[in-house]
């Protein structure tokens, strides 16, 4: 039924070109509401309201990672009729702007699990399915529309990116092609939706025209019945033909639809374990042509049972919290006694409700324990039922779930403990033939005994619900006795910490929170699990090995910064080189990490001192006074600081210093020409031994690192980036000046100390 929902939605499916004359008109942030009022027969006027919201436009990005998807939520109000998404895509001008498709995905209640690389989950990880759309780019704009009819109320998620990341590092600040995306959405609400209740209601509806009606369906309520009979023309005549549909629940990719056809006299559509405490739509479509049908609907529950708590009184939840050890249960075995001389005087139609302790611990952390402590009894009479209320802000991240079966007990024999974990409502009626679902969705079965005592499933981005979980067992002796089994649920923000080759990350998309793993080293997927592209330990080692050696070429540019008298400029490429090793030392992803201070600290230090490198060799090429010299040292080291501080990858945070340091040096040459009357460094031998060889280098390196980088190859680029750097330092440093040049030697002029004014002559060997 489901694929049913989806497909009819997907042929109202419409792909749009750029169109000046749209057919809706978005006002951001800003709610339209106009009335429509419309006949439905004898049921009175449905009124209709329209409302508008509109989300910014996001830059997208290829997918490499969940992080790099573009998040946004709507939220859908209760009596929906219809919802209609506007999709707009804006691409860049710019000369390496291709053509590519923007992939979409709609979930409801939690953001979509998606894996567009075909990357394998965990183990035991369960995905809910997810509604995919596409949107190609034909021009430089282009629209898409989504309708959805009864879409279900509450949060939709919607996720959009372009396609796979080809592994090419771009540096910020550099030309590249934007992509903007902006969804809207337009939904329509029947605010005065007739109730159905017990007492028949008259309907009609024509293939045009559907009657809509909701039902609220309190907890504890077992089944639902909605009935359709008593059906006439609109000219008044009996007919005795309903040429209806009868429809319940909302449209979602997750499901939710019961659809029954009904025949000559009626028909009755029956719901078994219906959502709690919530409303449920009631559709009544005709498919008889030029034709409205009267007729007459109602409502029936049925109530099973209604859960009793089982272990403890009232007192005892807040004496247990406070820590009060009077308590009248205590945890461990005396609580299991305690909760089986409770069940012998509940009644046989009855489950037995366990209280469960909420605990927040964290951001996207939060831990359910029984409040009897962590075992809970089941027997094979009746379900066990433990429920765990999810709200928003836990959807963000990873619910798990471990059952552990105590097997100290001999009787167990071929027994096994079935568990049903479902939202919206529980699974009462376990056994080995009745799947594990609920009247609208579908739920999670698991399974322990002797052979295999514990179980455990993961569901990443669980939906906004209240959770139950259902245990009873069942063995094939007639004296089954009880088990006791462990029960522990939590949420998590990632699946176990993302592993060795992962690292857990918090995004955010306004103000929703959520996790998800990025993968190093070749390894990918949910959990970054998936070792089909993995990286063995010896490239990992040639990698570290490379990344940090490379940078050992630094040593030259020092020996020579040191024997020319340049000990400032030494300095600096002793800092470079020590903590670019360091830093690309803990760069490294599972077992060739080392890190030996805080990972952020090291690369702020390695940019820095690769900046301030470039920095003091160009203005020790100018050949700038001492004084002034050191005073643009530390002046532009601290503007150097500052600029990393505020964006550390930005552009400007290297050009802007070797610009200006080119600028100062350029000057001083040109002035010293202008003033000897000749080109200067006035040697050939320095421009084509040192000079052009040292700006060749540099440049090559510049282009290295920035075009040709990419994922796969970047332990051989960046290395190749570290040798050109050093080596162009070694070439572009100065000769030493000789000592006339440095000292001078105090005369006597009077009563005064004084030096000669003569011009300093720097000569370039």
């Amino acid at each position: 039924m489901r694929c049913d929902a989806l497909e009819e939605n997907k042929r109202v499916f419409v792909r749009e070109k750029n169109n000046n004359n749209m057919e809706i008109h978005f006002l951001p942030s800003l709610l339209v509401l106009s009335f429509i009022a419309t006949a439905f027969g004898d049921g009175g006027e449905l009124t209709l309201v329209q409302e508008l919201s509109s989300k910014p436009a996001q830059k997208l990005s290829r997918y490499g990672w969940y992080g790099n998807i573009r998040l946004t939520m709507f939220h859908i109000p209760d009596d929906t009729v219809v919802a209609r998404w506007l999709f707009t895509v804006t691409r860049g001008s710019g000369f390496n702007c291709g053509t590519h498709n923007v992939t979409m995905y709609m979930r409801w209640g939690a953001p979509p699990v998606i894996d567009p690389v075909g990357r394998l989950f965990p183990n035991n990880t369960v995905t809910s399915p997810v509604l995919s759309l596409n949107l190609p780019m034909t021009s430089s704009q282009s629209n898409t529309t989504f309708n959805l009819s009864n879409p279900a109320p509450g949060d939709w998620y919607l996720a959009a990116h372009l396609p796979r990341d080809d592994g090419r590092i771009e540096h910020k600040g550099f030309p590249s092609c934007s992509y903007l995306f902006q969804p809207q959405l337009s939904v329509r609400r029947a605010v005065d939706t007739p109730i159905l209740q017990a007492t028949p209601l008259t309907q009609s509806a024509s293939p045009d025209r559907p009657a809509r009606l909701r039902v609220f369906v309190p907890e504890f309520v077992s089944s639902l019945s909605v009935s359709v009979s008593g059906c006439t023309w609109w000219e008044g005549l009996v007919n005795g033909d309903c040429s209806l549909s009868l429809t319940l629940g909302s449209s979602s990719p997750q499901g939710g639809l019961v659809r029954v056809n009904c025949s000559l006299i009626g028909c009755s559509a029956v719901l078994l374990a219906p959502p709690w405490n919530t409303w449920i739509r009631v559709t009544v479509d005709s498919y008889h042509s030029n034709r409205t049908t009267a007729f007459s609907i109602s409502v029936n529950y049925t109530v099973g049972c209604k859960p009793q708590s089982v272990g403890m009184s009232g007192d005892d939840y807040i004496n247990r919290l406070h820590g009060n050890s009077s308590t009248t249960t205590s945890p461990g075995n005396g609580s299991v006694v305690a909760e089986a001389g409770r069940h012998n005087n509940v009644s046989s139609e009855c489950v037995w409700s366990v209280p469960v302790l909420r605990e927040e611990l964290d951001v996207l952390s939060v831990r359910f324990s029984p409040i009897n402590g962590p075992n809970v009894t089941v027997t094979h009479t009746h379900p066990t039922l433990l429920t765990y209320p999810l709200n928003t802000q836990s959807t963000g991240g990873t619910l798990n779930l471990e059952i552990t079966l105590n097997t100290t007990n001999a009787t167990l024999g071929n027994s096994s403990v079935m568990a049903c974990l479902s939202s919206w409502a529980p699974v009462l009626a376990l056994n080995y033939s009745h799947p594990c679902h609920t009247g609208l969705f579908s739920a999670v079965g698991l399974s322990v005994n002797v052979s295999v005592p514990g179980t455990v499933i993961r569901l990443p981005f669980p939906q906004a619900a209240t959770w139950y979980l259902t245990l009873q067992l069942f063995c094939n002796s007639s004296d089954c006795g009880n088990v006791t089994v462990t029960p522990q649920l939590h949420v998590s923000a990632c699946i176990e910490d993302c592993g060795t080759y992962g690292e857990c990350r918090l995004l955010r998309s306004f103000s929703y929170l959520y996790a998800a793993c990025v993968c190093k080293a070749g390894w990918s997927g949910w959990g970054c699990t998936d070792d089909i592209t993995a990286q063995s330990y010896g490239r990992q080692l040639t990698a570290v090995l490379l990344l940090t050696l490379s940078n050992l070429l630094f040593i030259p540019p020092i020996v020579i910064a040191v024997r020319r008298c340049y000990i400032t400029e030494a300095s600096v490429y002793l800092f470079t080189m020590f903590f670019s090793t360091f830093y690309h030392a803990c760069d490294q992803p599972g077992l060739t990490v080392m890190c030996i201070m805080d990972y952020d600290t090291l690369q702020y230090c390695d940019f820095l001192g690769s900046v301030c490198s470039i920095w003091v060799t160009v203005l020790c090429m100018a050949r700038v006074r001492d004084t002034f010299k050191h005073m643009l040292f530390m002046l532009g080291t601290l503007l150097i600081a500052m600029s990393m501080q505020l964006d550390r990858r930005g552009l400007w945070n290297m050009l802007g210093p070797i610009l200006c340091a080119v600028l100062a040096m350029v000057t001083s040459w040109v002035y010293r020409g202008l003033k000897r009357k000749q080109c200067y460094p006035p040697s050939w031998r320095r421009w084509v031994l040192f000079l052009l060889p040292g700006l060749a280098s540099a440049l090559v390196g510049v282009c290295v690192y920035v075009f040709a980088e990419t994922e796969d190859n970047y332990l051989y680029t960046h290395s190749l980036w570290h040798v050109l750097v050093a080596s162009s330092v070694v070439f572009l440093l100065p000769p030493r000046e000789t000592d006339s040049m440095n000292t001078w030697s105090p005369g006597v002029c009077g009563y005064t100390l004084c030096h000669s004014t003569k011009e300093e002559l720097y000569t370039v060997t």
